[in-house]
């Protein structure tokens, strides 16, 4: 998932511990103490970056493992730091990955989507500085399709003259074109263009050998296999300026700059976020046909201790990246994990689970927050959506008592109570007659209290 400009415009390097925290509340009700290891761990990023470049190679980022049930923040905590700090970060799951050896992706794969992620921020950033440019190299190549340039003899005696009469005539009615095509006046005039169509040859895979090993070796073998072939195509004048933005653009970013300030950011401050590390937790020892989980574990040792990795884009080393791992570990715990592993997270958070009191907070104070949204939406329709502080506590008490009696999802609860609760005015909204509708206590019993005392139903519905 790639990771845009923060809301924030406090710049990164001014803020303490105290105000990332404070940050991290407008998203993320409760779980203080991950909020504060998170943002100690940022804080010491910029902390590094003071230090003398033989020191600062010397100081290693303090992984963080999160131990806490599903729902409660983990992954958001760690998704809004990294929006904060403006970093590449990548949220990869544990379980995906398996031994080598088997079926399954390879723990490497991790760093290099991180790697193309922060290729895509670093384009992004260069494409605002140069638009303004690209869209006047492109106006004038469409000018130039439109108005093809009149051949001109060489300048001599009363031809000159003429020459430049012809010339000056051809300026004004360029000028003139250019005009129509800013005000929309020739948008339906159609014009040849030539496109490249990409062109992605077949080939086997060989044997011990990844994906991405494989694009890499098959683009420095065949460069021109890759490239493509140019056709001319008509568009109309809209889409072909577009088409022409694009070439333009494609032009003007230096992808090899790119490239290289993408690596020194992933190097630097990439964050990856381990989800469901608890699954490969166990020390079975490779007994019996299953992949072992235990082998997993070193697999990804040597990413999080500190290694080089060959990507498309170059070679990235691993030694400052900020691993950030969590699980719930219902059936294990952090123990099970090989020493190295556990060594390599020296800083482990518990995260509480969410009580009535923190599913009221939820629904109303994070930016964005359930009731926020569904109101937005049925604003769409014309229709005001108002919830009272009976209804609000109501549907908190419900996600808690359903949590209680089936699984346990955390906040995640409140989406599908959420669903169920306004199912019957999404449905009608665009064809009721009412501008104001509230939703109080009494509605929410009406609508959900006999699923929820029905647990059987509860587990299908809730």
């Amino acid at each position: 998932m790639p990771i845009y400009l923060p809301e924030s415009t406090a710049s990164v390097e001014a803020l303490t511990p105290r105000q990332i925290v404070a940050e991290l509340d407008k998203y993320v009700i409760g779980q203080h103490r991950a909020k504060r290891a998170v943002a100690i761990a940022l804080r010491n990023r910029m902390r590094r970056q003071q230090l003398s470049a033989e020191l600062a190679e010397e100081v290693a980022p303090k992984n963080i493992l999160m131990i806490g049930p599903t729902g409660v923040g983990k992954t958001e905590v760690a998704r809004r730091l990294a929006r904060l700090a403006q970093s590449p970060f990548l949220k990869v799951e544990a379980s995906k990955f398996t031994e080598v050896g088997y079926v399954g992706r390879d723990v490497e794969s991790m760093v290099r989507d991180l790697v193309g992620l922060a290729v895509d921020m670093v384009r992004d950033e260069r494409l605002v500085e140069i638009q303004d440019k690209a869209r006047v190299n492109a106006e004038e190549r469409l000018l130039d399709l439109l108005l093809p340039p009149v051949p001109l003899p060489p300048s001599m005696s009363e031809e000159a003259s003429i020459s430049k009469d012809a010339s000056d005539v051809t300026n004004r009615t360029r000028e003139k074109f250019r005009q129509q095509l800013r005000d929309g006046a020739i948008d339906n005039r159609v014009v040849e263009v030539e496109v490249r169509e990409s062109s992605v040859p077949s080939f086997d895979i060989i044997a011990g050998a990844s994906v991405e090993e494989l694009d890499i070796k098959m683009k420095e073998m065949l460069p021109g296999l890759f490239q493509g072939r140019g056709r001319r195509r008509r568009l109309r004048v809209p889409e072909a300026f577009e088409h022409l933005v694009r070439e333009e653009e494609q032009k003007l970013v230096d992808m090899e700059s790119v490239a290289r300030t993408a690596i020194e950011r992933v190097e630097q401050a990439g964050i990856i976020f381990i989800d469901e590390i608890d699954k490969i937790a166990g020390r079975e020892g490779g007994q019996g046909p299953d992949v072992s989980r235990e082998g997993v574990q070193r697999d990804i040792l040597p990413i999080v201790e500190g290694t080089t990795v060959n990507t498309k884009h170059g070679m990235v080393r691993t030694d400052h990246i900020l691993f950030v791992a969590a699980g719930a570990f219902h059936l294990s715990k952090p123990s099970d994990l090989i020493p190295e592993i556990q060594g390599r997270f020296p800083i482990r958070v518990e995260l509480d689970a969410l009580e009535t009191s923190d599913f009221v907070r939820i629904l109303t104070e994070p930016k964005g927050a359930l009731v926020t949204q569904y109101r937005a939406l049925m604003a769409t329709e014309g229709l005001d959506i108002i919830f009272d502080d009976g209804a609000i506590n109501r549907i908190a008490e419900f996600a808690s008592l359903v949590n209680e009696q089936s699984e346990n999802i955390g906040a995640r609860r409140l989406h599908t109570i959420m669903e169920k609760l306004l199912d019957d005015i999404s449905f009608e909204a665009p064809d009721m007659t009412e501008s104001t509708v509230v939703i109080d206590a009494t509605y929410v019993d009406r609508m959900l209290s006999e699923i929820v005392k029905n647990e059987d139903l509860a587990r299908y519905i809730l």
